[in-house]
């Protein structure tokens, strides 16, 4: 079971716009997606998790999301994590054994209790990191 549809829906039109002053602070990132009908650009603020090669995150809602299909569509994307931007190929599903021995130890424990167990992994392209002035 994954999180309900209608919080999805209040996250998307509502939390994710105040937690955007968040991006760039521990786990909290922002994907950037182009819309598979409309062309127009999206960001989602997430969790995410990297390591050296790859980006894991936990499908809080499940693989049914626009995020995802939009991603796979395109064969990749763009996130924020960290004060770096990385650029992303194409996502693919891991177990769910995988994407929790991904995760720190917090969501490690509390993604079980909210039955949370698909995660999906992006390999990391290229990291551009912002010049200081």
């Amino acid at each position: 079971m994954v999180l309900p549809r209608r919080l999805a829906l209040l996250n998307k039109h509502v939390t994710n716009r105040a937690l955007r002053h968040l991006v760039g602070l521990g786990p909290f990132a922002e994907i950037e997606h182009v819309g598979r009908r409309s062309g127009g650009t999206y960001r989602t603020t997430l969790l995410a998790f990297r390591d050296d090669e790859s980006v894991t995150v936990a499908l809080t809602y499940g693989s049914d999301v626009d995020w995802l299909k939009n991603l796979r569509a395109a064969g990749g994307g763009r996130m924020r994590l960290r004060g770096d931007l990385v650029i992303l190929g194409a996502p693919h599903a891991i177990s769910t054994a995988e994407g929790l021995s991904r995760m720190p130890v917090g969501p490690r424990q509390i993604l079980p209790l909210a039955k949370v167990g698909e995660f999906v992994e992006f390999p990391v392209l290229s990291v551009r990191r912002p010049t200081r002035s």
